[in-house]
């Protein structure tokens, strides 16, 4: 699937539209990703301030996409882990931005060659209009080559 058609999709994904989270950019080659949350009566916790859910959904498949998309057909990517640390109030729109570079996939590559699981971490920051840091969003990514389907050819 083309990064364009992916992000028109997850423009119109319900979860993102409900929270008010939008795919500003999907680079072509899925090596950079900028996701926006402005704030709405619908979207805002009992304090006045960004709701954490959307938050973390605003970060949530990220991640996991950008590998998957650019690692190669011979792996299986999945989210295995999370964590979000809430810094400041977030009030307004904030965005986060991610950005993949090669060598990362090469790590995960080499990590995964025999067969093992290679398990890492990729951080991304929610950053409010006056650049302030309003949450830390973590999550671990599971690569694994993909196993050869037996044969079921006579010996």
């Amino acid at each position: 699937m083309k990064a364009s058609s992916l992000r028109r999709i997850l423009n119109l994904w319900p979860p993102f539209i409900a929270s008010g989270i939008r795919v500003v950019e999907f680079s072509d080659d899925f090596r950079h990703a900028r996701v926006e949350l402005r704030m709405r009566l619908w979207n805002r916790n009992y304090v006045g301030t960004h709701f954490g859910g959307s938050l973390f959904a605003m970060t949530d498949p990220f991640w996991m996409i950008m590998v998957k998309e650019r690692i190669g057909r011979g792996y299986m990517v999945w989210d295995k882990a999370a964590e979000i640390e809430f810094v400041k109030p977030g009030r307004g729109t904030v965005h986060a931005e991610f950005d993949l570079d090669e060598s990362v996939l090469d790590e995960l590559r080499t990590a995964a060659a025999n067969g093992d699981k290679a398990l890492r971490w990729f951080d991304a920051d929610v950053i409010d209009t006056q650049g302030d840091v309003v949450a830390r969003v973590r999550k671990q990514i599971y690569v694994r080559r993909k196993r050869e389907k037996p044969t079921d050819e006579p010996a």
